[in-house]
């Protein structure tokens, strides 16, 4: 009788633990994923970047095909880094991610990352850009920033949201802790964490009947998501600190656009609820 009660005990706290790891890791965004027929995938990021903005994305890409140094057993994502098919608009690439940086313009963004999505859930294509207007002034230009946006822009582009948006540090890219300021020298938060690739073992934890990773079409331009806000559609949520927003758009083609807004400091600061789009007049 007491080796049964042990053996009940010890599979309910096996439970429970089971239980506990996946609410800790339940930043899927909306579901989306790439539909893939294995049960690990590469997905090609394409380096459409200047400056010192390559050397960023390779670090990143190395972060998230490394989940052992962050205490995980594995991702069923891979990243590789190939030459950019796009330009500074950032065209989407069926099958890819094109990841860019620009001056893209006083118009209160860091980051912004799109996913086109068909399906229902499946992501077709991704962009991913860094706003050098802010990042060459000396504020948001350091490393640690730089690195933060970019590793957490392009995660986006695989399906994952946001860990935290209240602005703490949970040691993961994908939270909204700032390196600026005072904390310009830390690098916390400025690359994934093990919550992180166990959100990825649970969004592609099946296969699909399909691929979209396959294919590297060039893109109709008349579907990108451009650098006019009022081309990314509806605003659908918004963090409470305002720093955080999602946008759902429709292309011509009938194809669904999401789009996740990193607003800067500067944008949130005097009315954290306002759609950011239209602070400065857009």
């Amino acid at each position: 009788m007491n080796q049964r009660r042990s053996i009940i005990l010890v599979a309910g706290l096996v439970a429970i633990g089971l239980l506990v790891n996946v609410a800790s890791a339940s930043h899927s965004w909306g579901g989306y994923h790439w539909a893939r027929q294995t049960q690990q995938f590469t997905l090609k990021m394409g380096n459409n970047l200047s400056g010192n903005w390559p050397t960023h994305l390779l670090n990143a890409s190395s972060d998230w095909n490394s989940p052992w140094l962050f205490g995980a057993a594995s991702t069923p994502l891979l990243t590789s880094v190939v030459a950019g098919q796009s330009n500074k608009r950032c065209s989407a690439v069926t099958g890819t991610a094109q990841v860019c940086n620009g001056a893209y313009g006083n118009n209160g963004w860091l980051g912004l990352a799109s996913i086109y999505i068909t399906g229902g859930v499946h992501i077709t294509k991704g962009t991913a850009k860094m706003n050098d207007t802010y990042f060459n002034k000396s504020f948001y230009n350091n490393p640690n920033e730089k690195q933060h946006v970019m590793c957490q822009e392009i995660a986006h582009t695989f399906g994952l949201d946001h860990q935290s948006e209240d602005g703490s540090s949970q040691n993961s890219c994908m939270d909204y802790f700032s390196n600026t300021g005072a904390n310009a020298t830390s690098d916390l938060s400025t690359r994934p964490n093990s919550h992180d690739f166990a959100q990825l073992n649970i969004i592609y934890s099946h296969v699909d009947s399909t691929t979209t990773v396959s294919a590297t079409a060039a893109s109709s331009p008349a579907e990108d998501v451009g650098d006019d806000p009022n081309s990314w559609g509806m605003l659908v949520s918004q963090s409470r600190n305002g720093r955080s927003s999602t946008y759902e758009a429709f292309t011509r083609g009938g194809s669904k656009v999401v789009t996740h807004v990193y607003w800067t400091l500067e944008s949130v600061t005097n009315c954290p609820s306002c759609d950011h789009r239209y602070d400065n007049g857009h």
